[in-house]
């Protein structure tokens, strides 16, 4: 009992104590610093919030237990120098935290010092995604990085399927690294930054009027402004001033036009025409009653005029749930023992000597302990659930997407690191779904610049006194397709054409100019000719250029205006019809399968007739002929017998069916062998070609050698580069034993023209590549998607075919039935499947007929087993076997009778005399069987 008690009280006495220790340790005071712009947009915002905050935590006890915090503020005036210096006067003093600076700039620099004497910088606005926590380790984001900004912009580009944008943006910390973020997030999406606008800080007009002038004269028509609230109207102003605030133009502004127009007290008409249709952003805060009361007592401080004539905006809310994350921060450092000690550094004291006293500064010794407590804080805040990650970023990162419109700002949808672009807001889809691919990507409609709800281009054809540079390929054969004309120097051709028609369909001018390509004695290489838009020599190229794998890879092609795919051209042996033609439509294998088949089928139907049919009995010789009869005049459909047996209807049924098959097939091959001149080739396809051994030709310049080679493995030395139809129908002619070739593949386009006046050439097999021909621009040129609309037009409304008739339809010498090689007769494969059916019906019909037969027998057997020679003699065919089961019968009848009892069989006790009986009759029809064999032998 004693020892109880003892222990009791002791376990009392240390709480006691650590009670003690705990409110010892904790302070009366703790001081925390403040530095940012106090005469800014945000600064007089963040001033009104950071007192506000101080005001409620001190007077809730419950938050520090006891102690006050103070905060002591200093003015940066937006300079990382005055920054850096009244963060060095802080260090002076016993503060255990810095909240701020507004500025990425200033953060930058004051970053160096927390680092170096250990005090936590907390930071409501600086969103330079480069303040990251392994840089400057004592840095704590309290509001969204521009990372998460710039991915929502990215998403909004790929959204309205634009794919190049300029940004313009203010030279410093803060504009260049959003603006990096913002193009990695581009080229996530397959977009891009065309051009970089640099505005340099405190920009005047006149510097932005100079910019401007020469993003009027881009192509693309995207404009993302990511700059300071300063000078950032004076953009939209010169804009305005320039024409581009209109019809046609998209312009994106980061969350700094929002704070400002929130910050106003009141949106005056000037400002808002300069921006309207202007998309924009602005940090999502999850409405909340903790916000609305804040909301309200803002209100109420504004009109006490403590915060001049700034209104709220989000970077408020932010300052204010940052000194609330400092408070709880300091609450679990002095829970967990911490205590507010400094120490001098030792590194400053040989320097320290001096007018700048920096002996004076001392680093905080639990300043490692105090950052980690308040990156492991979580409350609710005014802004929402405030948390942060692994990476020292709030989590959930959210955005709204607000467009300007009239004299107010409307809210088109939401972004979110988790659900993507949305017209929900973030908090409400995330009880929904997180799954950011389905139906919630969308916004509400967006009036454009121009008030205009037609989604802009995004982009035009910059017309600044520059031509495009188009490479046109000088060929030297098929000039119907693209040819240089002798007396001007305009190529004409089938792909000129299409080009101009296609380019007078666009919407817009496009001033362009040919340049030639090529010597004039061979054709040019069509891939030294992409090769050079890839590189900037030209700005595209236009005719016979196939798509293939390795070109797109260095550029971009329009839709294609031309069908085409790799065929061969094979010389043909003629040869007309003769007295044998009536056997050509198929094979000899085809012909002796038909005949043994239909004489097997004969054989089926008499051995399912011949008992119950009387046309199909009677003399050995008789039946012979029935059977080959039968077969036979079925392949005619003109057999005489009547079928009496369903089996054998069965069998007739499916065997018609085959006939049928096989007699229209006949006929049809029949017809085309007398009335159809025919051609034969060595060379079947493609496949043959490889396996021949034989040299190739194909067409110089062209991608089709290289195919040859690399893809189907034909070695180089039987490939010969042929530069014209001259030289293709000469060296087909010559043959591959007299320097010539046995085939020349090339594409379809070619093959037909060339096909159309050479007679004595055909295809053979069928097109084994497909692909087709195209425009060709440089990589991600807007040009190719509007140039590829313009030729499905031209598809559409029927002047592609007019073109294709007025250069590649000629007066054709040779008939279009001589432009294909046949010589295949009709195999076996194609009718195997038939002929396997009805096999299958044939045996099964043989199966049940004997099944059947079978138990006919047994039935009988048993009904008549007291007299068995009588069974045997009811059925007349087995007269013979009759008179041989009798005579071995005979000794044995007695025996059996004795298991008859009343008429019914006792099988229990005759099993012996059964199985000795079914051995009996076994052994009776096997010496029926060798008989009758030995007689037919004889």
């Amino acid at each position: 009992m004693r020892l109880g008690l003892l222990r009791l009280l002791a376990v009392c006495v240390g709480l006691v104590s650590a009670g003690v220790c705990q409110n010892v340790s904790r302070p009366a005071v703790v001081n925390i610093g403040a530095v940012f712009s106090f005469n800014s947009t945000i600064g007089r915002v963040a001033k009104v919030a950071i007192n506000a905050a101080v005001d409620d935590i001190n007077s809730d006890t419950s938050v520090l237990r006891g102690t006050n915090l103070t905060v002591q503020m200093q003015d940066s005036s937006c300079n990382a120098f005055l920054g850096v210096v009244e963060a060095l006067k802080f260090m002076e003093t016993d503060i255990v935290a810095i909240v701020g600076p507004q500025s990425s700039v200033v953060a930058h620099a004051i970053s160096h010092v927390a680092n170096e004497f250990q005090v936590p910088l907390l930071s409501f606005s600086a969103t330079d995604p480069t303040l990251s926590s392994l840089q400057y380790p004592f840095f704590v984001r309290a509001t969204q990085s521009d990372l998460f900004q710039m991915a929502a912009i990215a998403k909004i580009v790929d959204y309205y399927q634009w794919r190049k944008v300029i940004a313009i943006f203010t030279d410093d910390d803060y504009g260049r690294n959003g603006i990096a973020s913002l193009g990695d997030k581009l080229a996530e999406r397959r977009c891009m930054i065309s051009y970089k606008a640099a505005l340099p800080p405190g920009a005047t007009k006149s510097d932005i009027y100079d910019i401007l002038v020469k993003v009027a004269l881009m192509e693309s028509h995207v404009l993302v402004v990511h700059a300071n609230p300063g000078s950032s109207l004076l953009i939209f102003s010169v804009a305005k001033y320039l024409g581009m605030m209109g019809t046609g133009y998209a312009w994106i502004a980061t969350d700094w036009l929002t704070y400002l127009l929130d910050s106003l007290a009141s949106l005056d008409t000037h400002t808002m025409d300069l921006i309207q249709g202007v998309v924009t952003l602005r940090q999502h805060t999850e409405d909340s009653k903790l916000k609305s009361d804040f909301v309200s007592k803002w209100n109420k401080l504004t009109q006490r005029g403590d915060n001049g004539y700034s209104k709220l905006n989000s970077y408020g809310l932010y300052a204010y749930d940052a000194i609330w994350v400092v408070a709880k921060a300091i609450d679990a450092f002095f829970t967990d023992g911490g205590i507010v000690s400094f120490s001098s550094d030792p590194r400053l004291k040989d320097i320290g000597r001096g007018s700048l006293h920096l002996e004076a500064m001392s680093v905080f010794d639990g300043g490692k302990l105090l950052l980690d407590k308040i990156r492991k804080t979580k409350l609710a805040g005014v802004t929402g659930s405030v948390e942060f990650d692994s990476d020292g970023h709030l989590v959930h990162p959210a955005y709204d997407i607000i467009n300007v419109v009239g004299t107010g700002l409307h809210t088109v949808g939401y972004w979110s690191n988790f659900s993507g672009l949305s017209v929900v807001s973030p908090e409400k889809l995330d009880k929904i779904t997180t799954n950011s691919s389905f139906e919630h990507q969308k916004l509400y409609t967006v009036i454009w610049p121009g008030e205009t709800i037609t989604k802009p281009r995004g982009w035009v054809f910059p017309y600044n006194g520059e031509e495009l540079r188009i490479g046109v390929p000088h060929r030297v054969s098929y000039k119907e397709f693209v040819s240089e004309q002798q007396v001007s120097s305009t190529p004409k051709g089938f792909c000129i054409d299409v080009f101009t028609a296609a380019v007078n369909l666009l919407p817009y001018p496009v001033p362009y100019r040919f340049i030639s390509f090529g010597n004039g004695h061979d054709n040019p290489n069509y891939d030294d000719l992409v090769n050079m838009i890839a590189e900037d020599a030209f700005d595209a190229a236009i005719g016979d250029i196939a798509i293939t794998t390795n070109r797109t890879r260095r550029a971009d092609y329009t839709q294609p205006y031309v069908e085409s795919g790799l065929v061969i051209i094979t010389p043909i042996n003629r040869h007309s019809s003769n007295v044998w033609a009536f056997l050509q439509p198929f094979t000899l294998q085809m012909w002796c399968v038909i005949g043994m088949f239909f004489l097997a089928i004969g054989a089926v139907v008499w051995i399912l007739e011949h008992r119950i049919n009387d046309e199909f009995r009677g003399s050995p010789r008789k039946q012979l002929v029935t059977i080959v009869w039968f077969g036979f005049s079925t392949l005619l459909s003109s057999h005489r017998e009547n079928i009496v047996s369903t089996l054998g209807r069965v069998v007739l049924i499916i065997l018609l069916f085959l006939v049928m098959i096989i007699q229209s097939s006949y006929k049809a091959s029949l017809s085309s062998i007398l009335t159809v001149q025919q051609f034969s080739s060595p060379i079947k396809g493609i496949d043959s070609l490889i396996d021949s051994n034989e040299p190739i030709g194909f067409p110089n310049g062209s991608f089709v050698g290289n195919y040859m080679a690399d893809e189907m493995g034909i070695s180089r030395s039987r490939l010969k580069a042929l530069s014209s139809a001259e030289d293709y129908a000469r060296a087909l002619d010559l043959g591959p034993n007299n320097g010539g070739v046995a085939a020349v593949v090339d594409e379809l386009p070619y093959v037909e023209l060339f096909l159309s006046t050479q007679c004595n050439f055909a295809t053979v097999g069928t097109e084994f590549t497909k692909g087709g021909w195209g425009f060709v621009f440089q990589r991600d040129s807007p040009l190719a998607v509007d140039m590829s609309t313009a030729i499905l037009s031209l598809a559409e409304n029927g002047e592609m075919q007019k073109i294709k008739n007025k250069w590649l339809s000629r007066g054709e010498r040779c008939s279009p039935q001589g432009s294909e090689a046949k010589s295949d007769r009709l195999p076996l494969s194609s009718f195997w499947g038939l002929f396997l059916i009805c096999g299958i019906a044939c045996f099964l019909s043989l199966l049940i007929y004997f099944i059947k037969m079978l138990r006919q027998f047994v039935i009988s057997a048993y009904r008549k087993m007291i007299n068995p020679t009588l069974l045997l003699m009811t059925a007349a065919p087995f007269e013979e076997l009759s008179l041989l089961v009798t005579r071995k019968w005979t000794p044995r009848a007695g025996e059996w009778r004795r298991c008859q009892v009343k008429d019914q069989i006792t099988i229990l006790g005759c099993v012996n005399s059964c199985t000795e009986y079914w051995l009996f009759m076994l052994d009776c029809i096997v010496s029926y069987l060798c008989s009758a064999y030995r007689r037919i032998v004889s």
